[in-house]
Protein backbone atom coordinates (compact mmCIF):
# COMPACT_ATOMS: atom_id res chain seq x y z
CA UNK A 1 0.00 0.00 0.00
CA UNK A 2 2.81 2.69 0.65
CA UNK A 3 4.46 1.79 -2.69
CA UNK A 4 1.08 2.69 -4.43
CA UNK A 5 0.73 5.84 -2.56
CA UNK A 6 3.82 6.62 -2.94
CA UNK A 7 3.55 5.43 -6.42
CA UNK A 8 0.24 7.76 -6.83
CA UNK A 9 2.26 10.83 -5.38
CA UNK A 10 4.70 10.80 -7.68
CA UNK A 11 2.39 10.18 -10.62
CA UNK A 12 0.30 13.26 -9.85
CA UNK A 13 3.35 15.28 -9.36
CA UNK A 14 5.11 14.45 -13.25
CA UNK A 15 1.76 14.99 -14.78
CA UNK A 16 0.45 17.89 -13.19
CA UNK A 17 4.61 19.23 -14.30
CA UNK A 18 4.11 18.18 -17.39
CA UNK A 19 0.67 19.73 -18.27
CA UNK A 20 1.55 23.32 -16.90
CA UNK A 21 5.31 23.12 -18.20
CA UNK A 22 3.76 22.54 -21.98
CA UNK A 23 0.82 25.32 -21.44
CA UNK A 24 3.85 27.39 -20.47
CA UNK A 25 6.17 26.97 -22.95
CA UNK A 26 3.05 27.53 -24.94
CA UNK A 27 2.62 30.88 -23.76
CA UNK A 28 6.03 32.26 -23.65
CA UNK A 29 5.97 30.92 -27.59
CA UNK A 30 3.19 32.63 -28.13
CA UNK A 31 4.48 36.20 -26.97
CA UNK A 32 7.14 35.85 -30.00
CA UNK A 33 5.26 33.50 -32.74
CA UNK A 34 1.75 32.23 -33.61
CA UNK A 35 1.41 30.29 -36.74
CA UNK A 36 -1.05 33.16 -37.56
CA UNK A 37 -2.19 36.91 -36.70
CA UNK A 38 -5.12 35.82 -33.70
CA UNK A 39 -7.33 38.91 -34.72
CA UNK A 40 -6.43 38.65 -38.60
CA UNK A 41 -9.92 38.15 -39.79
CA UNK A 42 -10.42 36.05 -43.53
CA UNK A 43 -14.21 35.54 -44.13
CA UNK A 44 -13.38 33.36 -47.07
CA UNK A 45 -11.37 31.02 -44.82
CA UNK A 46 -14.41 30.63 -41.67
CA UNK A 47 -15.32 27.54 -40.13
CA UNK A 48 -12.73 25.53 -41.99
CA UNK A 49 -12.45 21.75 -40.51
CA UNK A 50 -9.04 21.17 -38.42
CA UNK A 51 -5.85 20.43 -41.13
CA UNK A 52 -2.38 21.12 -41.87
CA UNK A 53 -3.11 24.63 -41.78
CA UNK A 54 -4.80 24.92 -39.42
CA UNK A 55 -4.68 22.37 -36.87
CA UNK A 56 -7.86 23.31 -34.89
CA UNK A 57 -9.73 24.93 -37.68
CA UNK A 58 -10.90 28.19 -37.87
CA UNK A 59 -13.81 30.14 -36.02
CA UNK A 60 -16.78 32.23 -37.73
CA UNK A 61 -13.92 34.62 -38.76
CA UNK A 62 -11.77 32.91 -40.31
CA UNK A 63 -9.50 33.05 -37.55
CA UNK A 64 -7.24 30.43 -36.97
CA UNK A 65 -8.57 28.66 -33.23
CA UNK A 66 -5.02 27.11 -32.31
CA UNK A 67 -3.24 30.81 -32.50
CA UNK A 68 -6.07 31.84 -30.19
CA UNK A 69 -5.87 28.80 -28.09
CA UNK A 70 -1.77 29.59 -27.35
CA UNK A 71 -2.36 33.21 -26.75
CA UNK A 72 -5.25 32.57 -24.68
CA UNK A 73 -3.09 30.89 -22.63
CA UNK A 74 -1.27 34.87 -21.74
CA UNK A 75 -4.99 35.67 -20.19
CA UNK A 76 -4.98 32.22 -18.39
CA UNK A 77 -1.53 32.58 -16.64
CA UNK A 78 -2.14 36.32 -16.16
CA UNK A 79 -5.25 36.28 -14.37
CA UNK A 80 -4.54 33.13 -12.24
CA UNK A 81 -1.34 34.84 -11.01
CA UNK A 82 -2.79 38.33 -9.96
CA UNK A 83 -5.72 36.48 -8.48
CA UNK A 84 -3.77 34.42 -6.41
CA UNK A 85 -1.40 37.27 -5.62
CA UNK A 86 -3.99 39.19 -4.17
CA UNK A 87 -5.76 36.41 -2.47
CA UNK A 88 -2.23 34.90 -0.80
CA UNK A 89 -1.34 39.08 0.17
CA UNK A 90 -4.56 39.81 1.90
CA UNK A 91 -5.69 36.94 2.88
CA UNK A 92 -1.98 35.92 4.52
CA UNK A 93 -2.15 39.07 6.19
CA UNK A 94 -5.69 38.98 7.58
CA UNK A 95 -5.64 35.52 8.60
CA UNK A 96 -2.10 35.88 10.23
CA UNK A 97 -3.52 39.62 12.28
CA UNK A 98 -6.48 37.25 13.33
CA UNK A 99 -4.80 34.42 14.52
CA UNK A 100 -1.80 35.91 15.97
CA UNK A 101 -4.02 38.48 17.73
CA UNK A 102 -7.16 36.72 18.54
CA UNK A 103 -9.52 38.19 20.79
CA UNK A 104 -12.28 40.68 19.25
CA UNK A 105 -9.96 41.09 16.16
CA UNK A 106 -10.09 37.58 15.24
CA UNK A 107 -14.11 37.81 15.84
CA UNK A 108 -14.32 40.85 13.35
CA UNK A 109 -12.07 39.94 10.68
CA UNK A 110 -13.47 36.30 10.24
CA UNK A 111 -16.92 37.21 10.31
CA UNK A 112 -15.97 39.50 7.31
CA UNK A 113 -14.69 36.53 5.85
CA UNK A 114 -17.61 35.21 6.51
CA UNK A 115 -19.95 37.40 5.20
CA UNK A 116 -17.93 37.24 1.65
CA UNK A 117 -17.66 33.44 1.55
CA UNK A 118 -21.48 33.49 2.57
CA UNK A 119 -22.25 34.62 -0.90
CA UNK A 120 -21.86 32.36 -3.61
CA UNK A 121 -18.49 33.12 -5.53
CA UNK A 122 -19.61 33.86 -9.25
CA UNK A 123 -22.49 35.80 -7.99
CA UNK A 124 -19.82 37.97 -5.85
CA UNK A 125 -17.80 38.00 -8.76
CA UNK A 126 -20.34 39.32 -11.55
CA UNK A 127 -21.36 42.31 -8.79
CA UNK A 128 -17.52 43.38 -8.54
CA UNK A 129 -17.22 42.88 -12.62
CA UNK A 130 -20.49 44.80 -13.25
CA UNK A 131 -19.72 47.79 -10.54
CA UNK A 132 -16.07 47.82 -11.99
CA UNK A 133 -16.92 47.14 -15.48
CA UNK A 134 -15.29 44.34 -17.66
CA UNK A 135 -11.16 43.55 -18.39
CA UNK A 136 -8.54 41.47 -17.16
CA UNK A 137 -7.77 43.53 -14.37
CA UNK A 138 -10.97 44.14 -13.12
CA UNK A 139 -12.01 40.06 -13.30
CA UNK A 140 -8.61 39.41 -11.15
CA UNK A 141 -9.64 41.61 -9.08
CA UNK A 142 -13.30 40.31 -8.25
CA UNK A 143 -11.24 36.99 -8.32
CA UNK A 144 -8.59 37.91 -6.08
CA UNK A 145 -11.46 39.59 -3.57
CA UNK A 146 -13.28 35.75 -3.75
CA UNK A 147 -10.00 34.53 -2.87
CA UNK A 148 -9.59 36.04 0.00
CA UNK A 149 -11.46 34.50 2.58
CA UNK A 150 -10.42 30.85 2.09
CA UNK A 151 -7.13 31.59 2.17
CA UNK A 152 -7.63 34.04 5.43
CA UNK A 153 -8.92 30.75 7.13
CA UNK A 154 -6.41 28.54 6.31
CA UNK A 155 -3.66 31.05 7.39
CA UNK A 156 -5.67 31.93 10.41
CA UNK A 157 -5.70 28.26 11.70
CA UNK A 158 -1.94 27.62 11.15
CA UNK A 159 -1.46 30.98 12.68
CA UNK A 160 -3.48 29.72 15.66
CA UNK A 161 -1.96 26.57 15.85
CA UNK A 162 1.79 27.82 16.07
CA UNK A 163 1.67 31.18 18.38
CA UNK A 164 2.06 28.75 21.73
CA UNK A 165 4.94 27.06 19.92
CA UNK A 166 8.09 27.11 21.75
CA UNK A 167 10.06 28.83 19.17
CA UNK A 168 7.69 31.83 19.66
CA UNK A 169 7.51 31.70 23.20
CA UNK A 170 11.57 32.24 22.75
CA UNK A 171 11.15 34.76 20.12
CA UNK A 172 8.87 37.03 22.97
CA UNK A 173 11.39 36.58 25.74
CA UNK A 174 14.31 37.93 23.71
CA UNK A 175 11.92 40.73 22.52
CA UNK A 176 11.47 40.09 19.18
CA UNK A 177 8.45 41.95 17.43
CA UNK A 178 5.12 40.74 16.96
CA UNK A 179 5.59 41.45 13.18
CA UNK A 180 8.91 39.51 13.33
CA UNK A 181 7.25 36.67 15.04
CA UNK A 182 4.22 36.51 12.87
CA UNK A 183 6.13 37.07 9.17
CA UNK A 184 9.45 35.67 9.67
CA UNK A 185 8.85 32.98 12.54
CA UNK A 186 5.32 31.70 11.52
CA UNK A 187 4.40 32.07 8.55
CA UNK A 188 7.22 29.72 6.87
CA UNK A 189 5.77 26.96 9.06
CA UNK A 190 2.24 27.35 7.72
CA UNK A 191 3.50 27.86 3.91
CA UNK A 192 2.96 24.23 2.66
CA UNK A 193 -1.05 24.87 3.24
CA UNK A 194 -0.35 28.66 1.67
CA UNK A 195 0.91 26.84 -1.40
CA UNK A 196 -1.69 23.65 -1.70
CA UNK A 197 -4.27 26.79 -1.51
CA UNK A 198 -2.70 28.82 -3.77
CA UNK A 199 -2.39 26.33 -6.17
CA UNK A 200 -6.50 25.64 -5.47
CA UNK A 201 -7.14 29.39 -6.29
CA UNK A 202 -5.31 29.13 -9.48
CA UNK A 203 -7.47 25.99 -10.90
CA UNK A 204 -10.53 28.22 -9.39
CA UNK A 205 -10.00 31.80 -10.84
CA UNK A 206 -9.42 29.74 -14.05
CA UNK A 207 -12.93 28.45 -13.93
CA UNK A 208 -14.55 31.66 -12.56
CA UNK A 209 -12.68 33.36 -16.08
CA UNK A 210 -13.76 31.29 -18.15
CA UNK A 211 -17.64 31.67 -16.65
CA UNK A 212 -17.09 35.34 -16.58
CA UNK A 213 -15.90 35.47 -20.17
CA UNK A 214 -18.79 32.87 -21.26
CA UNK A 215 -21.02 35.57 -19.94
CA UNK A 216 -20.18 38.62 -21.44
CA UNK A 217 -18.33 39.99 -18.37
CA UNK A 218 -14.75 38.98 -18.67
CA UNK A 219 -11.78 39.16 -20.81
CA UNK A 220 -13.50 41.35 -23.88
CA UNK A 221 -12.50 41.45 -27.24
CA UNK A 222 -10.33 41.21 -29.06
CA UNK A 223 -7.87 39.68 -26.52
CA UNK A 224 -8.40 35.34 -26.76
CA UNK A 225 -10.19 33.73 -24.19
CA UNK A 226 -11.10 30.44 -23.93
CA UNK A 227 -14.24 31.41 -22.11
CA UNK A 228 -15.01 33.58 -24.56
CA UNK A 229 -14.25 31.42 -27.72
CA UNK A 230 -16.75 28.92 -25.65
CA UNK A 231 -19.57 31.45 -25.81
CA UNK A 232 -18.82 32.29 -29.55
CA UNK A 233 -18.55 28.91 -30.45
CA UNK A 234 -21.78 27.34 -28.85
CA UNK A 235 -23.61 28.60 -31.99
CA UNK A 236 -22.02 25.88 -33.91
CA UNK A 237 -21.64 23.05 -31.81
CA UNK A 238 -23.49 20.63 -33.97
CA UNK A 239 -21.55 22.18 -37.49
CA UNK A 240 -18.04 22.73 -36.89
CA UNK A 241 -17.48 20.34 -32.93
CA UNK A 242 -14.05 21.34 -32.98
CA UNK A 243 -14.35 25.26 -32.52
CA UNK A 244 -15.95 24.67 -29.23
CA UNK A 245 -13.72 21.18 -28.21
CA UNK A 246 -10.77 23.01 -28.55
CA UNK A 247 -10.83 26.00 -25.79
CA UNK A 248 -13.06 23.34 -23.67
CA UNK A 249 -10.18 20.77 -23.94
CA UNK A 250 -7.27 23.62 -23.14
CA UNK A 251 -9.50 24.79 -20.05
CA UNK A 252 -10.20 20.64 -18.79
CA UNK A 253 -6.01 20.66 -19.53
CA UNK A 254 -5.06 23.50 -17.33
CA UNK A 255 -7.58 22.96 -14.34
CA UNK A 256 -6.61 18.70 -14.91
CA UNK A 257 -2.93 20.04 -14.16
CA UNK A 258 -3.44 22.09 -11.73
CA UNK A 259 -5.64 20.17 -9.55
CA UNK A 260 -3.06 17.14 -9.84
CA UNK A 261 0.12 19.24 -8.73
CA UNK A 262 -1.79 20.82 -5.62
CA UNK A 263 -3.09 17.15 -4.87
CA UNK A 264 0.91 16.31 -4.86
CA UNK A 265 1.82 18.79 -2.96
CA UNK A 266 -0.17 18.67 0.10
CA UNK A 267 0.68 14.55 -0.25
CA UNK A 268 4.52 15.67 -0.52
CA UNK A 269 4.51 18.41 2.17
CA UNK A 270 1.61 16.74 4.82
CA UNK A 271 3.87 14.44 7.19
CA UNK A 272 0.63 12.37 7.86
CA UNK A 273 0.95 10.95 4.41
CA UNK A 274 4.03 9.32 4.67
Amino acid sequence: MKKLSSYAKHINLITGLLILSALLIMMIVSFFYTPYDVNQMNIANKLQNPSSQHLFGTDEFGRDIFSRIMKGTQTAFLVGILTVSIGLVFGTLIGGIAGYVGGWIDELFMRIMDALMAFPGIILALMLVAVFGPGILNTSLALGVIAIPSIARIARSGFVQHKGSEYVLAAKLIGVSPLKIMFRHILPNVSSQLIVAASIAFAVAMLAEAALSYLGLGVQPPDPSWGRMLKDSQAYLISSPWYTYAPGFAITLMVLGLYMLSNAIRDILDPRSN
